[in-house]
């Protein structure tokens, strides 16, 4: 395809984007109004289903097709980084260097990896009542597993992070909120509907089907943020390109 024909679908597809977005801004509330439509709508849509956390309601029951792409988008990357970063034809396996770490360095990441990992597990786990949840929590949960790192050396992470395993449970966890959905369309309801029992309001298993698609999208936003972080570090400390292989030797 040309230069010129790129540039005309370019403008083509602007042009409509510009003129949706237009339409939406004219029905905008003004700005500085004491009511907001969408906030009322969603406080109490979040009161109605027993969800404490309104951001949580939002995110995983009344806008929770949104949240899909959102989480389909990580799982792209994911698979995405997978392709471009695998070894390639002339790039030679190493063996990691074990490096020195200071003591007070690897008493302190020690001694913080069980706190983050309870952190994690708690701000996933209770998404739907206080700030934070599968998102907040996955990033939590990935950042815990690489103070191992940080402790000790790049195989001591080797041994906690079984790639393999946790690809699966990358993808269960992405397919298992799509299934959440087809449940709610299956019982005769819509797509992702709110299908489950609502619970007792402000109570770890309130909200219906918000606490199970919160924790799907923890275990796949820690999945894969563990997954995209091994390749980057695996391109640089286990691979040399060939020309450090001639120099280095390494096998």
């Amino acid at each position: 395809m040309s230069t010129r024909a790129r540039l005309v679908m370019f403008l083509l597809a602007a042009a409509v984007v510009a003129a949706f977005f237009s339409a939406a801004c004219a029905h905008l509330p003004p700005f500085a109004t004491p009511d907001h439509p969408y906030g009322e709508r969603a406080v109490a849509a979040a009161l109605e289903r027993r969800t404490a956390n309104v951001v949580s309601a939002v995110n995983f029951d009344i806008r929770a097709f949104d949240t899909l792409g959102e989480e389909s988008i990580l799982f792209g990357t994911v698979l995405g980084a997978t392709l471009l970063l695998r070894r390639a034809r002339d790039e030679r396996h190493r063996r990691p260097v074990a490096e020195r770490v200071i003591p007070t360095t690897r008493l302190f990441a020690t001694l913080l990896l069980p706190v983050t990992l309870a952190v994690g597990v708690y701000t996933v786990a209770h998404g739907q009542l206080s700030p934070g949840g599968g998102f907040q929590g996955g990033v939590v949960l990935a950042t815990a597993l690489h103070l191992a790192y940080v402790a000790a050396d790049y195989r001591a992470l080797q041994k906690m992070r079984p790639l393999v395993v946790l690809d699966v449970a990358d993808s269960l966890a992405a397919a298992s909120y799509t299934l959440v959905g087809l449940a709610g369309l299956i019982t005769g309801g819509a797509f992702l509907q709110n299908v489950l029992p609502l619970g007792t309001f402000n109570t770890i298993t309130s909200g219906g089907t918000v606490p199970v698609l919160n924790a799907t999208v923890g275990v796949e936003v820690a999945c894969g943020l563990i997954c995209l972080l091994a390749h980057f570090l695996d391109q640089a400390v286990e691979f040399t390109g060939p020309d450090q292989y001639e120099k280095t030797g390494d096998r």
